[in-house]
């Protein structure tokens, strides 16, 4: 192929010759065996977007095409001198041959290494929607691999640029560790970890934001187990404050990563601890809200319990039995729980301790 083209270039020169002959130009093309030419050299342009476009400028004096191959077993693709080619690499090393071809279909061949080494992604956001949907953006990510975590020598899940996963359905346990790592298409990853976390919940893992938002002006915190032994010997639990004034319908709220889901069982035991002898009779509540899918789960409203505090002084632990509530299917999870205590009065400054929520048949 080469040399047809050399051929061409040369028959055109011949038959422009030969067309001049009739101004006083004779058909002579011995000059063609004096035709010079230098050494070819190259501009790389090497784009740095991982996309792995590099622009490839020959140079030389006295050439009038060049032909490249891109070292990666793609081919070879001839050029018109001023002219440049763009090739897509993959990340790696390389050897890229140019051969310059003058008039006298003479060349020059010169190989030149080409290095294209992609960047780490940046600026790595992953978004965690309702029911676990999982999506992410990175600049210079060419996709993602997606652990949960939940499972030993997991396969990675790949998620395009721009794509949301469907839900995933985590196993009844935890927390377990999200890991989603940005592909740069070579050996360079930006990755970010996760803690995903529902029922069972407790308040001993340091490295868990335990966020529990609060409404109507309760207070709640985690702090160290204010009377550790019988059913509860952990070392930190929640504590629930409603000072003198809080709302009749405050409370808190956390939003669970993981959906409760009921299909694990309908009865949520959580272990409480009342200091105050003047607590014995009121009504802790357990709410389930902020529905993602399954019988009856409405968002709001459906999923409402309450059980009276029995003693004082030692923990004991209260069971809320959504079996009662027949409208709600054991297909049925929800994102938020929501606690609320004595709600039939204002706040007169009771706390009570909270801890190892989980779900169970």
């Amino acid at each position: 192929m080469k040399k047809i083209k050399l051929l061409s270039s040369i028959a055109l020169l011949l038959v422009m010759a030969a067309g001049c002959k009739k101004d006083g130009m004779d058909d002579d093309v011995s000059f063609l065996n004096t035709v010079s030419h230098g050494t070819v050299s190259k501009i790389f342009n090497v784009t740095n977007d991982n996309t792995g476009k590099v622009t490839i400028s020959p140079q030389g004096d006295g050439f009038t095409q060049y032909s490249i191959d891109y070292g990666d077993n793609s081919g070879i693709d001839t050029i018109l001198v001023t002219k440049s080619a763009v090739h897509n690499y993959a990340e790696g090393n390389y050897n890229v041959v140019i051969t310059g071809y003058d008039l006298a279909g003479k060349s020059d061949v010169q190989t030149f290494p080409l290095s294209v080494i992609y960047r780490a992604p940046e600026n790595l956001q992953v978004n965690i929607a309702s029911d676990v949907q999982v999506s992410a953006t990175a600049d210079y990510a060419n996709w993602f691999l997606v652990y949960y975590g939940d499972v030993a020598n997991e396969t990675p899940t790949r998620m395009e640029v721009g794509q949301t996963l469907p839900p995933h359905i985590y196993p009844n346990g935890g927390p377990y560790n999200l890991t989603v790592i940005a592909q740069s298409g070579g050996a360079a990853t930006t990755q970010e970890v996760k803690t995903m976390f529902g029922l069972p919940l407790s308040f001993d893992v340091a490295t868990m934001n335990y966020f529990f938002g609060t409404f109507g002006g309760v207070n709640f915190n985690t702090v160290a187990n204010p009377a550790p032994g019988g059913i509860n010997t952990s070392a930190m639990v929640g504590k629930y404050e409603k000072p003198g004034g809080a709302e009749t319908w405050s409370g808190t709220y956390s939003p669970l990563n993981i959906p409760m889901n009921l299909a694990y069982g309908k009865k949520i035991h959580v272990d409480v601890y009342n200091p105050d002898p003047a607590n014995i009779g009121k009504l802790l509540n357990i709410e389930l809200e902020a529905a993602v899918s399954g019988t009856g789960a409405t968002p709001n409203g459906v999923g409402v319990l309450k059980m009276p505090i029995t003693t004082s002084g030692a923990w004991e632990e209260l069971v809320f039995d959504f079996n009662s509530i027949p409208a709600i299917g054991s297909d049925a999870r929800f994102n938020q729980l929501v606690l609320r205590f004595n709600d039939a009065a204002s706040g007169a400054g009771e706390v009570i301790y909270l801890d190892n929520f989980r779900i169970t048949n």
